[in-house]
Order: C-alpha cells, then structure tokens, then sequence
C-alpha cells in the first residue's frame, strides 16, 4: 500500500506513531564539522547536545544554545536561551521541531550513543 500525500493522513500518522518511529523523527543534521568527523549527515537530538536554530522566526534564528529537554511525543526540543512571553509577563520554554536544528556539538557522556557513531563512520568509510 502506498503511503498518503494527504497532509492531515500525514499528521495522523506522525501522532499516532510508535515510539521507536517518534525517536526517529526527532533527528537533526550534523554541522559541516561533525559531518565529517563522523561520517554521518544526521543524528538524534539529545539533553546536552549544543544545537543552532536554522528556521525559524527572527527571534529565533541563528540562536545557539544547550538542549534542556526532548519531548518525544511531539518531536519537539526546549534550547536554553529560546523563550516566549507568557500573557502574565513570564518566559517560558519555546519548544522547537528538530528538523529546524543543526547540532553544533554533541554530548558525548552516553557511551553507547558514540559507539553507535564511530560504528556508521567506519561503515561508510569501507
């Protein structure tokens, strides 16, 4: 069976996803650097990880900061540093779609994440 172009069978489909599909739709390109360092064009944004918005409103363009929080369910990540007025006054986190990031440096605490790199990078080498 083919799959829709119908854009609201899309976003069903992205809302009622498993979650091992979600976490897949939560990847960003690599900057020129750690492209080719890694041998990798993407990789799945995680807490820690220093990204720079590329899309986005003027207030937020070209704003690098740490990620604070992933939020799997809506393919969504919180930057430090990119906030929104509230109607009371107070900032809040500004969640913002991954594929609108580029990783500028990744957080290299999760060991199996790294293993999980260098393994691409020798692959595609050979």
């Amino acid at each position: 069976m083919a799959a829709s172009s119908k854009a609201r069978v899309q976003r069903k489909n992205q809302a009622n996803a498993s979650a091992h599909v979600k976490r897949k739709m939560l990847s960003a390109h690599l900057s020129a650097e750690l492209r080719a360092k890694y041998g990798v064009r993407s990789a799945r944004v995680c807490k820690g990880d220093t990204v720079i918005v590329v899309r986005g409103n003027q207030d937020i363009k070209n704003i690098e900061g740490k990620v604070l929080n992933v939020y799997t369910k809506t393919g969504r990540v919180a930057i430090d540093g990119v906030t929104i007025n509230q109607a009371d006054g107070t900032a809040a986190e500004r969640p913002i779609h991954a594929s609108n990031l580029v990783i500028t440096k990744l957080n290299t605490e999760d060991q199996w994440r790294m293993d999980a790199l260098s393994k691409k990078s020798k692959e595609a080498s050979e």
